[in-house]
């Protein structure tokens, strides 16, 4: 099942979104991304999910599962 990636709404806080499917265009992942609506809402944490297809945010939960 494919999904859309995470595109901001109006009125969208930081990590409005706890489920963010990211593609190998994406790499390398790091959190928050600048699509986010405010990117800076955290410090930038890289995210090894090469190899484990998905990796939570240790700062704000996020999840994100590599798709391909």
């Amino acid at each position: 099942m494919a999904t859309q990636p995470y595109q901001p709404k109006p009125g969208d806080t930081p990590n409005t979104e706890s489920y963010v499917e990211v593609t190998r265009d994406d790499l390398p992942l790091h959190c928050p991304l600048e699509r986010m609506r405010l990117w800076d809402s955290h410090p930038r944490v890289y995210l090894p999910i090469e190899d484990t297809r998905s990796e939570i945010c240790p700062y704000c939960g996020t999840r994100f599962v590599l798709v391909d």
